[in-house]
């Protein structure tokens, strides 16, 4: 069998295909009133699907928030089944936002679900949690790169409660973000023209003084509702930008129902990131 492009490759390509956008298929209770469906899975579906046909022809990565499909129940699960199938059919990259981990056969099972091909959940990339030490997402690691998928590792992240973590310092006295980025930058090495394990660095983090060139994809969550701009993004990044895939869910999913709203919407964040973000 043929080896799978690996997801880096195939991600470069479709943010210069396509632009650095990603969106997120985020389910909020709110956002579904507010598009007049109701709070259950019928209304969720409608809501995905609405979202996910107008959007994945025209964009690089599409990322579902799970847990808002999982409130539902199987009916939900079902719902994100379909919304990975057709947005891939449409040619956008799908980013599972799961935020798992784990240890021994449970991280493998997570791995099984989300970046085994043989799964119906399987997507192009997942988001994982590192706080039980980098290692244990080795076989989470170890089969999305087997499959030619990609994992994006939670590392230094807006939220109040963050630092607690994040900014602490190990016993070499480096900080537990920064041990971070060097196990995602050794992972990376050698790959080209970037690696398929990423970062997730938050938009609105102000600043950091945190090498964040890690050879691979940095998602960086905020923008729009949550007070990120692009010209912060570029501000951060610096001369890792070229490798940031900036996201919004609710700064365009508020243009909906109308699809032609929600692609009009997207394609205005797309050409601002581009405007500031640099490419090779």
């Amino acid at each position: 069998m043929t080896p799978a492009e690996p997801f880096g490759a195939r991600l470069y390509r479709a943010m210069r295909e396509r632009g650095p956008l990603c969106v997120g298929i985020d389910p909020h209770p709110q956002l579904l009133h507010a598009w007049g469906m109701d709070d259950d899975p019928p209304g969720l579906e409608r809501f995905a699907l609405t979202a996910v046909e107008s959007l994945a022809g025209q964009l690089a990565v599409l990322k579902p928030q799970s847990a808002f499909f999982e409130r539902h129940g199987s009916r939900g699960v079902a719902v994100l089944e379909r919304v990975v199938a057709t947005a891939r059919s449409a040619g956008a990259l799908v980013l599972m936002d799961a935020k798992r981990g784990d240890i021994g056969s449970t991280v493998q099972a997570y791995a099984d679900a989300y970046v085994d091909p043989a799964s119906p959940l399987c997507a192009d990339a997942v988001t994982a949690t590192p706080y039980l030490g980098f290692e244990s997402l080795r076989s989470l690691l170890d089969t999305a790169l087997a499959h030619g998928n990609g994992v994006f590792v939670v590392t230094l992240t807006s939220n109040p409660e963050g630092p607690e973590v994040q900014s602490a310092r190990t016993s070499s006295g480096r900080t537990v973000a920064g041990t971070m980025f060097d196990h995602v930058r050794r992972a990376n090495a050698g790959w080209s023209p970037m690696g398929s394990v990423g970062c997730v660095v938050g938009a609105t983090i102000g600043a950091t003084d945190e090498d964040l060139d890690v050879g691979g994809p940095l998602l960086a969550p905020g923008l729009d509702t949550q007070g990120g701009t692009p010209q912060d993004v570029a501000r951060i990044f610096r001369g890792a930008a070229r490798y940031v895939l900036p996201s919004t869910s609710r700064g365009v999913l508020r243009a909906g129902p109308d699809p032609a709203a929600l692609r009009e919407s997207a394609s205005r964040t797309s050409e601002a990131c581009r405007a500031v973000l640099p490419r090779d």
